[in-house]
């Protein structure tokens, strides 16, 4: 494991012309991974790793530098132990906690360093720590429930995709062949058959970069404010998928808003952090709109009534939080019960999948099989009349 330490580490200390190599190469990465620590993005597991560590630490009376600087020993990823051995020697040299970390926004999401803010503010960054921790590690696991559920229909796809592709490329050619020696109009699924698999033999390059081509332009479409809103309006439309989203967008608003109001974070600083967490329009324009209303005087449960993109279940709970000064709490309860409907959905959605994704495989293998065999069947029967 590469363990960067201070500036010092850059230095040459060995005359041996292979241990200068090796030293050599070790520098080489460093410096590598230097250049990677302001735009590398760390990934939540390993954050949520670093975070309930970290909370345990400073909850045992270590110093927080002190925890940084076993933090760093315990990393694996090289690039996040350069960035936490940064944060270290920033705090050393004076600066706070929450302004170190702010310096990696692609590391520290705007949730961690607002969380440290509210901890360094209020004197309990171990308790703060705990609970991002905890709101991490729930991410976590609703991440891998969507990722799990999506693998099996994506493995399926894609081997249907590879397997009617060697079908066309491979073997329908030699059937083509052999079909040429009938003297015989051949039926009408086998001649578009054969067509297909000439157009695609002929073609595969063109096609392979043409597609290429479009999925760059669209992922570079999908990221303007536009192609977002496009892209959210589509998915919501989307049958059981839409629904899906829908149900991880407002858990995720939900126990977003409530982690940062139990700790003290700023109504208007937690509604901003919220909108920008949830990477979708419609929880990002309710946010703003949120944001304006509390600023006028007005109440949240206000806007969330008014904006369709909230369910009557919501807009309800909001309230009666609101009347018993209970809106964290309320909230939570309210990101638990999407934690549950999410768990059923996807269980439903892979039960659902698995038989249609079977019965497409064998549809589209079935036809192509069919398709190639139908001039030996007509050939049989003719034989077998004469």
């Amino acid at each position: 494991m590469l363990t960067p330490t201070g500036s010092s580490s850059y230095s040459n200390s060995s005359n041996s012309p292979k241990t200068g190599f090796w030293e050599g190469q070790r520098l080489a990465k460093l410096r590598a991974y230097e250049k990677q620590a302001k735009k590398k993005k760390i990934k939540l597991q390993d954050l949520a790793q670093f975070t309930q560590q970290l909370g345990s630490m400073l909850q045992a009376g270590l110093p927080l530098i002190s925890a940084l600087d076993a933090l760093q020993e315990q990393t694996s990823n090289p690039v996040f132990q350069i960035i936490i051995r940064n944060v270290r020697l920033d705090i050393t040299g004076g600066t706070s906690f929450s302004d170190a970390v702010k310096k990696y926004p692609n590391a520290f999401p705007n949730l961690f360093s607002s969380m440290v803010e509210a901890g360094e503010a209020s004197g309990a960054l171990a308790e703060i720590m705990e609970k991002v921790s905890g709101y991490f590690e729930e991410s976590v696991k609703l991440t891998k429930k969507v990722k799990s559920a999506m693998a099996y229909p994506i493995a399926v796809i894609s081997l249907a995709i590879i397997l009617v592709n060697v079908l066309l490329i491979f073997v329908i050619p030699v059937f083509a062949d052999m079909f040429k020696d009938f003297g015989a109009e051949l039926p009408l699924p086998t001649q578009l058959l054969i067509s297909t698999s000439n157009f695609l033999k002929s073609n595969i390059v063109y096609i392979i970069a043409g597609i290429i081509i479009i999925w760059s332009i669209l992922s570079r479409l999908l990221k303007t404010p536009n192609g977002k809103i496009l892209k959210d309006r589509l998915v919501l439309v989307i049958p059981i998928v839409g629904q899906l989203s829908q149900k991880i967008n407002l858990s995720r608003f939900c126990r977003t808003f409530a982690v940062l109001t139990r700790s003290g974070v700023p109504i208007l600083r937690c509604l901003e952090i919220c909108g920008t967490a949830s990477d979708n329009t419609f929880i990002l324009d309710a946010s703003n709109d949120i944001a304006r209303q509390v600023s006028q005087g007005g109440q949240i449960s206000d806007v969330i009534a008014t904006n369709a993109y909230f369910p009557t279940m919501i807009k309800h709970m909001m309230r009666a939080g609101e009347q018993t000064g209970n809106i964290d709490g309320m909230m939570h309860k309210i990101a638990d019960f999407y934690d549950v409907e999410i768990n059923n959905t996807v269980a439903a959605l892979t039960s659902l999948l698995e038989p249609i994704l079977i019965v497409f495989l064998g549809i589209v293998v079935g036809g192509i099989v069919m398709a190639m065999f139908l001039p030996i069947f007509q050939l049989s029967s003719v034989a077998g009349r004469n």
